[in-house]
């Protein structure tokens, strides 16, 4: 099979060839459908991951369908079209797995997709049978594939940060995730508001129904905010923590600076306006299977699918390296047609 392999941080993506893997005790292989490209990948490349390896196949987006099944498995069966994302696997056995939250795994080191264990930049995945969720009928397999890691990160975000009818939520960032935020939120009955460095992505925002775009070149978001009226959730899906810190003065009394996207600087809050307020500061690593599952069934409910630009994975190599260096628009998707 044809796989694309980081073979060590900052090098660029090669193209190889490899053996089909075969599914052992616990398995399934995938014949992979799909791959989306996420901004998790130049994480790796630049080796921000204290658990990430090399060599490794990248992708953690990934949608196809079982071809084989390893020794004790009956469940996906051959044939069903599936999605997987970040999680690969966990211990099974820990308080948090036990409790259908795998995600926050403390039983084991963690086992990330693409990340130390092979993921989907290939024509094969190999991977863990509880960790595959069917596909709803009639979701398309490759606008899908951002869903696995984008989708579920905002869906799961919001919900967390207990985002309901009527709430209002700030969403910083137009890229992968604050488009899936911005879409999710306004599926759940949310009044949204969209904050972005310039206006470039005001009218797809505002066609998407949020009803306030602030551009931060032009006004203070935490100001801006204020004066909407302020937020219960300010979803930060920008690659870096500064963006959240400059719209915290925009949080209503109860309210949560939720992180989804960060850089690597910590983060430090005003105590005062903390605790004076009753607010918090949380974060969401993405989700555990039943989560995926509650993504999907959402996104196909509301008719909410990423718009992708479809890709080969001889294309791979150039669009990470333009992710890497800040020049790629849009959302990439390997395929395997």
């Amino acid at each position: 099979m044809r796989s694309a392999v980081l073979s060590g941080p900052g090098k660029p993506l090669e193209i190889v060839e490899r053996e089909v893997p075969e599914p052992g005790p616990g398995e399934i292989l995938v014949k992979v459908t799909a791959c989306g490209m996420c901004y998790s990948e130049v994480n790796h490349l630049r080796d921000h991951y204290p658990f990430g390896t090399f060599p490794a196949v990248p992708g953690h987006e990934i949608s196809g369908v079982v071809a084989a099944l390893g020794e004790g498995v009956t469940w996906p069966e051959v044939g069903t079209p599936v999605g997987t994302g970040w999680i690969y696997g966990s211990c099974g056995t820990c308080d948090q797995c036990v409790r259908g939250d795998q995600i926050l795994c403390t039983g084991a080191p963690k086992q990330v997709t693409g990340v130390n264990t092979d993921g989907g930049y290939a024509e094969y995945f190999l991977g863990r049978a509880g960790f595959a969720t069917p596909l709803p009928d009639g979701l398309d397999p490759v606008a899908g594939a951002p869903l696995m890691c984008a989708g579920i990160t905002a869906f799961n975000g919001l919900r967390h940060a207990g985002t309901a009818a009527g709430s209002r939520v700030a969403v910083l960032g137009t890229g992968g995730v604050g488009t899936m935020a911005l879409r999710f939120a306004v599926a759940m009955g949310a009044r949204v508001a969209v904050v972005s460095r310039s206006r470039r992505a005001e009218k797809e925002a505002l066609d998407a129904g949020a009803e306030l775009f602030v551009a931060t070149a032009e006004q203070d978001p935490a100001e801006a905010l204020r004066a909407w009226g302020g937020a219960d959730v300010v979803a930060n899906t920008a690659p870096d923590t500064g963006t959240g810190l400059a719209a915290f003065g925009g949080l209503r009394p109860d309210g949560t600076l939720l992180y989804l996207g960060m850089g690597a600087e910590n983060v430090s809050v005003p105590p005062v306006a903390l605790v004076s307020n009753r607010l918090r500061v949380m974060g969401v690593p993405s989700g555990s299977p039943h989560d995926l599952r509650d993504t999907l069934a959402f996104a196909k409910a509301h008719g909410i699918a990423p718009e992708v630009t479809p890709i080969t994975l001889d294309d791979a190599p150039r669009v990470l390296a333009a992710m890497d260096e800040g020049t790629h628009r849009g959302r990439a998707v390997i395929t395997f047609e």
